[in-house]
């Protein structure tokens, strides 16, 4: 999850969605770079969500992803606290600030990750290991209290086998789940990232016992070519 810089948002600012089209210009091989390099930097400039994060000062293509589902299950709103794993280097972060619209008594958004999170205005970032078990006492000190919602796009570094990324993808999730178990208020909710392939599948049943509701989204903004979707959990039971 590398970090970035970017630019947060301030109170009132309108909902942004995500651009689903987009024509991008196709770029000259360099000398020099390797097939797998060429090709990525090819599909980085081929794709909208790239550009469209830039334009409007997202910090990754991923913000459109949360936009998405949030469009979609209406996670965040105005006043509600969220806490964001995985936060590097900001993108979903920024859009939580965008909708909760913290201020001072009412609403935050909380970004952690084992990676620095540069500032973003309005959120509180914090370099913390989720998966480390006295990360928790640390995390409930800098909150103060429950939250509303936590999220997590968590993803383990591809190894190129989807099977064991799809492993390595649950295992990350479990981890969030461990920790938003402790910190999600009675009627919460919890989004996180898996990877398709059947291995996914136990860790979506098992939230159903914690939560009123448990669905799988698949973001248009997500490449089609990724094994990714998101687990979407509301009403938290405590």
């Amino acid at each position: 999850m590398p970090a970035g810089k970017g630019k947060g948002a301030g109170p009132g600012t309108p909902k942004r969605r995500a651009r689903t089209a987009g024509d991008m210009r196709t770029p000259t091989p360099k000398a020099g770079r390797t097939v797998s390099s060429q090709r990525w930097i090819t599909r980085q400039l081929r794709d909208p969500f790239v550009a469209d994060a830039k334009a409007q000062g997202y910090r990754s293509r991923a913000a459109f992803k949360i936009i998405e589902i949030d469009d979609k299950f209406h996670l965040l709103a105005p006043g509600k606290r969220v806490l964001d794993l995985g936060a590097a280097p900001g993108g979903w972060t920024q859009v939580a600030v965008e909708r909760v619209e913290p201020a001072e008594g009412r609403g935050a958004v909380f970004a952690v990750d084992q990676l620095e999170v540069n500032p973003i205005a309005g959120a509180t970032a914090v370099m913390l290991d989720v998966s480390k078990q006295d990360t928790l006492p640390t995390l409930q000190e800098l909150l103060g209290g429950p939250v509303d919602v936590v999220l997590s796009d968590m993803a383990p570094a591809a190894s190129g086998n989807r099977t064991v990324d799809a492993l390595r993808a649950a295992s990350l999730a479990d981890d969030a789940f461990a920790t938003a178990e402790h910190l999600l208020r009675r009627g919460g909710s919890f989004a996180a990232k898996l990877m398709r392939s059947g291995q996914e599948t136990q860790f979506v049943v098992s939230l159903r016992d914690r939560f009123d509701a448990v669905r799988t989204f698949k973001p248009k903004s997500s490449r089609q070519d990724s094994a990714e979707i998101y687990v979407v959990a509301t009403g938290f039971k405590g």
